[in-house]
């Protein structure tokens, strides 16, 4: 089930869910608006020759009010928002649409696991053949928060957990690369 505006409402003033800041505004007939963040990470070519499976990437970390994703070109960016998920409860990033129509892809791998805590590293792709300025705090995408059938056993407590700014791939920490 799909939480409307008055059931994200009721468990934000309950503390049940937290998004922190947040506004009025930002809340949806059925998704949370989220804004842009001031934290990038930025693939350093640089110092890398290959991304693989197996081994941590190499990051250029930039902190700014703004930034300009080349054409056909990629970065993490974070939500200025801090989220914390019952175990009950997940979420879904999504794309805004006047977004997407200026050719700016947003992914996170898509979904929010019930337990997670942190803001939300969110994945950039230009697509367009110009570059995209972006600005903090300008929104960026929506939540979509789903009411499990039951809590969870196994709240997520994974690699990303806590995280508070934008987080690279921990990939490399996968438990199959040992293998």
């Amino acid at each position: 089930m799909i939480l409307s505006d008055k059931t994200i409402k009721q468990m934000l003033k309950s503390g049940e869910l937290v998004i922190d800041p947040i506004k009025e505004e930002s809340i949806q007939p059925a998704s949370v608006d989220c804004y842009l963040g001031n934290h990038f990470l930025v693939v350093d070519h640089n110092h890398m020759d290959m991304i693989t499976m197996d081994s941590e990437i190499k990051y250029r970390e930039v902190e700014c009010d703004q930034i300009t994703i080349p054409a056909n070109s990629f970065l993490l960016a974070t939500t200025k928002e801090y989220f914390k998920l019952p175990n009950n409860i997940m979420a879904m990033v999504e794309g805004r649409s006047s977004i997407g129509r200026t050719g700016l892809f947003i992914q996170n791998a898509g979904l929010v696991d019930p337990g997670f805590e942190g803001n939300i590293t969110l994945e950039l792709y230009n697509a367009n053949s110009l570059p995209i300025k972006l600005k903090s705090g300008r929104r960026i995408c929506q939540l979509v928060f789903y009411q499990m059938d039951q809590e969870v056993e196994n709240p997520y407590r994974g690699k990303y957990q806590g995280q508070k700014k934008s987080v690279g791939s921990k990939i490399f920490k996968d438990f199959e690369v040992g293998k």
